[in-house]
């Protein structure tokens, strides 16, 4: 507790000793007495263009310029359109200072339109997308991956200086509400005017003054207000045959919007993750999260490679999205918003792998396995969403229920050592309906809210496993022989969660005082049959899981000009029952918990903006961390968790520098993180050549240590028509297992892991006839066994290009790579692809014609090596992609 109050103190006043800043502000006006606006007010260094900070005054004429500097004196540049301009030389101190401009008429010897790349007003940076895109680009998207300081991730998440977007943005209205990669990556990119980023972007209108936040948003401003547009592909290959149909017509208007999304294909594109919520708002919008099964059991599933999606998916995927925002009433503040998908979707995937143990206390004599998985996955998905929405500055208004649906069929074939095969099929299906309301009633100068989450999941899982010469469980099950083990696991979960608060404002501070009640009710029925006869009751659970969580919060939130704080102080009170109805036992948790947290923002010298966090968090438990009854998570892995409640603490800091500055078009960041988390249970293997495991806990009090440091660069140079990036990290991270050998000897075994890599990204549009997209990372990583007093170290890098030649008009070829490497203990792999296309584009009507050939090298498998420090074992795997195959696809725009 010491060391974080320390932290706490230190973050605080790492970011409050930034506060010793200057301000100049004051009006401008011209000689008529009358006010100036949009002129631009810079701060400079003495003698020289370095530009510390600058301001643009409003339609009153005023201005405002914060700034730091070390020199005693500064240069202000004042200048206005028909206006004189002013240099004038301060002092480097906080000062009131008007101005005066004498007319003086701009004269212009030639006109040229030049759109700014990036300009900057408040907290929105804004980008012009045009000069940002290359011939090849056709949805927003291909943009963004372009634009500096701005990330897009391969499931579709865009990242702001690092961080996830909390909000996406089309005209000023959120539609998707956070599952914003359906209109993203179908977008015509011609369709959009600028691309806006809102950083500290509160979503809450009422909240916007008084409550600050640490996310970053993003609105596309389309060219017109009204906007009829989409984007659609329909493909066909062969070997095998091939298809691929995209079709996402949409419609962005003043009162109504909407996106239809229908996509099939079997060409290795998982496109039912765009129904996935990539945004989740802000915690006063309500309680939001992506819904999915527990699962608690599952079947051996071959290994995946570390390659783009493309290259290894054998799939069979339909996936169908229906998206509606309207003004239901004269009142444009109140929206409904519906919400459906639908998918379906088939996989098949298939691995070796290749096990070596060294000579350890694990294996004396070292030991050797091999292991062959063949899967088909079949799952079937539905949502539907309703919200009820009003956020006006007088109020706020959010109700939204969630209804999802999935039944998962998985089926399995291992064999091991070409001796030992299990045939493995598991059934999944899951519910899950909620409802999440938050409203927020001025009241006076007060601010009172409301928020209640009620939730309700069923999951049913079946597993049955076929053995073959399998004997590694024979001991625990008490049998000569296995044949067959079936899984039976019911789970319910109960959440209801509640919560008033109000608010107080005075000056620029608010102060929140809350009083919530948390609960959730959980049971679990699981039943193990040998050979379909019920086992005994060590092989049953009928067990019980409830917490009541009552807690008294208060938040202080401070939004300033500079300076944004928040300090949360809550006291939570647990009371956590665990009771097993077959063996008639129970545990109970009681316990009072302070976990207060901090996050502060300090903008500097107009570019720089300095981040500081720091929390505290206990954790008694979850559902499903105990259970006295065995229970066949695996095949290959049977868990029995009888042991006391846990009882961890963690503790968390970091923080990061950021640079933005839109005049030269230059970002950065620099990042630290702590985490320090107290566990009493370890997790305790019985660990079995085959890859078999029996695991238990074990109560063993133990510290996980975590640290990482990062920077990243971005720039965009506008006369080479380049964005560059370097990005580094490094991470060190610690962690405890005890391991049980054959003869059931224990030993406990620390492995430290620490892990460095190097990225460059760049993307290039200064020929005509040439544009360039190329990112190369290389990571290294050290592994450390303390109990065997062992070192490993392994190390990669893999590169991807994509080159686009333009040798006529309407004419584009493609050539694209993709190589990775692995290296480890001696061995070293290497998987090259590439790949051709070849387009056409009917320029009149806006489509275009698409042959590409993938994978010219036929190339088969993917083939890789990782290591294990804790057990001494390296594991070579070999991976079955996808073949040589070419595309035929037509794409064009609905408009």
């Amino acid at each position: 507790m010491k060391n974080f109050i320390s932290l706490f103190i230190l973050l605080f006043a790492g970011v409050m000793m930034y506060g010793q800043q200057r301000i100049v502000s004051g009006k401008i006006t011209d000689s008529d007495g009358q006010p100036v606006p949009s002129a631009s007010v810079t701060v400079e260094a003495p003698g020289s263009d370095a530009i510390l900070a600058y301001g643009i005054s409003n339609s009153k004429g005023e201005y405002k310029v914060t700034f730091t500097t070390n020199t005693d004196n500064v240069d202000i540049k004042v200048k206005a359109f028909n206006q004189k301009s002013i240099l004038k030389t301060i002092k480097s101190e906080s000062q009131n200072l008007n101005f005066k401009m004498e007319s003086e008429a701009t004269e212009i010897k030639e006109v040229k339109i030049k759109t700014k790349l990036v300009t900057k007003r408040g907290d929105t940076i804004s980008y012009d997308l045009k000069s940002f895109e290359s011939k090849a680009d056709r949805t927003l998207a291909d943009v963004l991956k372009k634009i500096p300081g701005l990330e897009v991730q391969s499931d579709g998440t865009i990242l702001y200086q690092g961080e996830a977007i909390n909000k996406f943005y089309v005209n000023g209205k959120d539609l998707m509400e956070g599952g914003y990669a359906q209109i993203s990556n179908a977008l015509p990119k011609d369709a959009v005017s600028k691309v806006e980023v809102m950083e500290n972007h509160q979503p809450v209108k009422i909240l916007q003054d008084k409550v600050p936040s640490e996310n970053a948003a993003i609105n596309i401003k389309l060219k017109n207000k009204v906007t009829m547009t989409g984007r659609g592909e329909v493909g066909v290959g062969a070997d095998p045959l091939l298809w691929n149909v995209k079709l996402t017509p949409m419609f962005f208007g003043q009162k109504n919007q909407w996106v239809v999304n229908y996509k099939s294909n079997n060409n290795g594109e998982s496109v039912e993750n765009e129904g996935n919520m990539l945004a989740f708002g802000n915690r006063w919008e309500g309680a939001r999260s992506q819904a999915s099964p527990r699962n608690w059991l599952s079947v051996d599933q071959a290994s995946t490679p570390s390659l783009p999606e493309k290259r290894y998916l054998m799939n069979s995927v339909h996936f169908l999205s229906a998206n509606l925002l309207t003004n239901p009433f004269k009142n444009k503040e109140w929206e409904l918003k519906l919400n459906a998908n639908y998918a379906n979707n088939a996989v098949d995937r298939d691995s070796y792998r290749e096990t070596v143990y060294d000579p350890s206390d694990l294996f004396p004599d070292g030991a050797r396995n091999s292991t062959s998985a063949s899967n088909k996955f079949y799952t079937n998905s539905a949502k539907g969403q309703m919200i009820f929405q009003k956020n006006a500055k007088k109020g706020f208004f959010k109700n939204t229920t969630t209804w999802s649906g999935f039944w998962n069929e998985d089926r399995s074939t291992l064999n091991i050592d070409d001796e030992t095969k299990l045939n493995e099929s598991m059934s999944s299906p899951t519910g899950v309906i909620s409802n999440s309301l938050s409203t927020i009633i001025p009241w006076k100068e007060k601010l009172v809210n409301f928020m209640s989450y009620l939730s309700y999941q069923k999951d049913r899982q079946r597993m049955t496993s076929l053995y073959s010469d399998f004997n590694d469980f024979n001991t625990i099950l008490n049998t000569d022989q296995l044949s067959r083990l079936d899984q039976r696991l019911a789970l319910t979960t109960i959440t209801a969660n509640h919560s008033a608060s109000v608010g107080f404002s005075y000056k620029k501070w608010t102060i929140t005082p809350e009083a919530g009640l948390n609960l959730s009710y959980n049971s679990m029925d699981s039943q193990m049959y040998n050979n379909q006869v019920l086992l005994g009751n060590s092989f049953q659970n009928d067990m019980k899981w409830n917490e009541v969580n009552p807690y008294v919060s208060t938040s202080l939130n401070y939004k300033g000009q500079a300076l944004n704080l928040n300090i949360g102080l809550p006291v939570n009170f647990y009371d956590i029952t665990y009771k097993d109805q077959i063996r008639d036992s129970s545990k109970k948790i009681n316990k009072t918990v302070f976990t207060p947290s901090l996050w502060a923002s300090y903008d500097f010298a107009s570019f720089f903006k300095l981040w500081g966090f720091a929390s505290m968090n206990y954790n008694f438990g979850d559902f499903g961390d105990l259970y006295e009854g065995n229970l066949l998570l695996n095949p290959r892995s049977i868990s029995n968790n009888e042991s006391i409640l846990p009882d961890n603490r963690s503790t968390n800091a970091s923080t990061r520098l950021e640079y933005r500055n839109p005049l030269n078009n230059l970002f950065f960041n620099i990042r630290y993180s702590y985490g320090q988390n107290k566990k009493n249970l370890i997790s305790r293997t019985q660990q079995f050549a085959s890859g078999a495991a029996i695991t238990d806990l074990y109560e063993y009090d133990n510290k996980a240590l975590s640290q990482s440091e990062s920077a990243e660069i971005g720039k965009y140079f506008p006369n080479f028509k380049t964005n560059a990036s370097v990005s580094f990290s490094n991470r060190d991270s610690n962690s405890y297992a005890l391991i049980v050998n054959a003869d059931e000897d224990e030993f406990l075994t620390e492995t430290k892991t620490s892990g460095q890599s190097l990225a460059l990204k760049f993307n290039n549009t200064f020929f005509s006839w040439l544009s360039l997209d190329y990112n190369i990372s290389l990571n290294w990583s050290k592994n450390r066994n303390l109990y065997q007093n062992t070192v490993n170290k392994n190390s990669g890098w893999n590169h991807n290009l994509a080159a686009y030649l333009y040798p006529l008009e309407n004419h584009t070829l493609g050539f694209f790579w993709d190589d990775m490497t692995t290296e480890q203990s001696g061995q070293h792999f290497r998987n090259s692809f590439y790949d051709l296309s070849y387009q056409y584009t009917w320029s009149k009507k806006k489509i275009d014609f698409e042959v590409k050939w993938l994978n010219i090298g036929n190339r088969k498998v993917y083939e890789t090596v990782a290591y294990n420090a804790s057990t001494l074992s390296t594991t070579r795997s070999i991976i079955k992609i996808r073949p040589s195959q070419v595309m035929f696809t037509v794409k064009f725009n609905f408009k």
